[in-house]
């Protein structure tokens, strides 16, 4: 189950890298916690080539110290030239395959495919998110927006997971899709808020309004009902006034 609670270590507020770390880091937990499978294809071929250059500049060390340069020299000129393609090619993933990537994940709800790339620019303290989606069919969708981060860290500086998440469900219709619960009693408390259902509405995008139109009315019923539970409670604490 996806959690609420707060991270009980803090970070520097005003240190982006340690703002866009933290977050990218809660974006799997989120995501495999309803129903998507991450996928480390990336991860394992950049581990790949590091550890692959790592172990031969080890193994030219260990034949340059027990048999000398002389009777190596050739192997060794053969090991560096390898050793320069091997760390290009692992620059080149890095810039034109990753591409930022933090997540890769299917979703087995839809079967749809979930690649989220994320950066920060100098001195401004916004979280920006490009989504792919890729359908079963194959084909491709992209989504990009910018927060800020204060929407999900105190000042204190602790992360907090609620509004990170209803920040991805009502941005990415296929989070929303695999979290039905958490978009439809996100939406029905952005359109009960006093500042008007029309904002409230206004900060999901049309797809994922389309979503919750069309979704499942049970789901939607017991977020409502949840939330009417709440309120009812609540009212009968402090409903009533004593008599002066």
């Amino acid at each position: 189950m996806p959690t609420d609670t707060m991270a009980a270590e803090k970070i520097t507020v005003y240190n982006l890298a340690d703002l866009k770390n933290t977050t990218d880091d809660a974006i799997p937990n989120y995501l495999n916690s309803i129903g998507f499978t991450q996928s480390h294809t990336l991860t394992d071929v950049r581990l790949a080539l590091g550890y692959s250059a790592f172990a031969l500049a080890a193994a030219c060390f260990a034949w340059d110290y027990h048999f000398g340069f002389e009777s190596t020299k050739y192997l060794t000129a053969a090991a560096v030239a390898l050793y320069t393609l091997l760390n290009g090619a692992l620059t080149l993933w890095v810039l034109y395959a990753e591409r930022g990537t933090v997540y890769v994940g299917t979703s087995r709800a839809t079967g749809e495919t979930v690649r989220i790339g994320t950066e920060t620019k100098k001195n401004v303290p916004e979280y920006f998110v490009t989504v792919e989606v890729t359908s079963k069919d194959g084909k491709k969708a992209e989504l990009k927006f910018a927060r800020s981060f204060t929407e999900w860290f105190d000042v204190t500086g602790r992360f907090v997971a609620a509004p990170f998440q209803t920040m991805l469900v009502s941005s990415v219709p296929v989070i929303a899709k695999a979290d039905p619960k958490r978009a439809a009693a996100a939406l029905e408390g952005a359109t009960a808020d006093a500042t008007g259902a029309s904002e409230g509405a206004a900060a999901y995008s049309p797809e994922v309004l389309e979503m919750l139109a069309n979704a499942d009315v049970s789901v939607v019923g017991s977020a409502a009902e949840e939330a009417t539970g709440s309120e009812a409670a609540a009212g009968k604490k402090g409903g009533k006034r004593r008599k002066a």
